[in-house]
């Protein structure tokens, strides 16, 4: 990536940022990051690469995931996947629950529930205000807070007066906000989100958070030395000896992709996420207005322009396509340049 695609946004630099609009795809990381993989790399080449110093990098990320999602750190446990972690919860729900989704939601927040039909679970579809309307008549809500192909985002205030003083299990993905927007998921029953989109972190680490009522029902069907009370002193032999807290469903890091986590996670969590919320979706409200889009406090935009995949090609701009449309997203290291580049090529 040449030095003119660089970039300097919120004190970290940034290569390749200029054009690159595909952040719901996969962010991009920090200098600081990349220098730190090419460094413990060549320690791995050499052999002399310190796996106990992995330990700090998994215990910084599960610190910044909590401070990011506004939940104890002692709640919060580590994954690959938002799928695999969400399994172990759809696992634990009663026999016969009733699950209430968004339509067109991201499979891998419905499909742990939807395989758990063989219990006489059942998934419903809702359109967003009839699901908040509704909430309080299902056992489990499951949604995504802003959702993967539209950017649309799920009024979780509206959520949370609608199930107050109800017994309903609400779980929230914030793989598609946390990183961008400012959150407190305090009161959610289960946050999860994966590290490699907005969190700008390698990808093969996910992080979920688990109130009580949860957890004491879960079975840690992946038990690990890692999730041991002493991980270093749990590595041969019985009995079973699992940490108290929720790292006794942690699966032991992927060890490059904790690193990145455990450098990008707390540095997200010490900006003003206030400021950056407004950068990010302040550059998406400026494309929705100059292409008549509906109003949409998202820092995803979903075009529905005839041909746009092609001409923003042409242009240099690197973006998806999901469920039809171009996506685009403006993330921290996103400026005024790609939205005038992308406009132009629209136009």
């Amino acid at each position: 990536m040449t030095d003119a695609a660089a970039r300097e946004a919120f004190g970290a630099h940034f290569a390749g940022a200029a054009g690159f609009l595909n952040s719901p795809t996969y962010g991009l990381p920090p200098r600081f990051v990349v220098e730190a993989l090419h460094d413990c790399i060549a320690r791995w080449q050499a052999g002399t690469m310190d796996v106990p110093s992995f330990d700090e990098s998994t215990r910084a990320a599960r610190t910044g995931y909590a401070a990011l999602a506004g939940v104890p750190a002692d709640s919060v446990t580590m994954g690959a996947t938002v799928s695999g972690l969400l399994g172990l919860v759809a696992a634990a729900i009663p026999d016969g629950s009733r699950v209430v989704v968004l339509p067109g939601e991201f499979t891998s927040t419905t499909f742990p529930f939807a395989a758990q039909a063989g219990r006489g679970v059942t998934v419903t579809e809702l359109p967003a205000d009839e699901l908040i309307d509704a909430a309080a008549d299902f056992d489990v809500v499951a949604v995504s807070l802003v959702q993967s192909a539209t950017g649309a985002v799920l009024d979780v205030e509206a959520l949370r007066r609608s199930l107050d003083g109800a017994d309903t299990l609400t779980i929230v993905d914030v793989t598609q906000a946390l990183g961008w927007k400012n959150l407190d998921l305090s009161w959610a029953d289960v946050t999860v989100a994966a590290v490699y989109k907005w969190l700008l972190a390698p990808r093969g680490t996910a992080w979920m958070s688990l109130r009580p009522r949860i957890s004491d029902l879960m079975t840690p069907h992946a038990a690990n030395w890692y999730a041991g009370t002493e991980p270093w002193q749990s590595i041969y032999g019985l009995p079973l000896r699992l940490a108290d807290d929720a790292r006794r469903f942690d699966l032991s890091p992927s060890w490059f992709s904790v690193l990145g986590a455990g450098l990008t996670l707390p540095w997200l969590a010490s900006l003003d996420r206030a400021a950056v919320e407004r950068h990010t979706v302040g550059l998406a409200d400026r494309l929705r207005a100059a292409l008549e889009l509906p109003a949409q406090e998202s820092a995803i935009v979903s075009l529905p322009v005839d041909g746009a995949a092609d001409r923003l090609a042409r242009a240099g701009i690197r973006a998806a396509v999901r469920a039809g449309a171009v996506r685009v997203g403006f993330h921290l290291y996103n400026n005024e340049d790609d939205l005038d580049l992308l406009l132009a090529a629209l136009r």
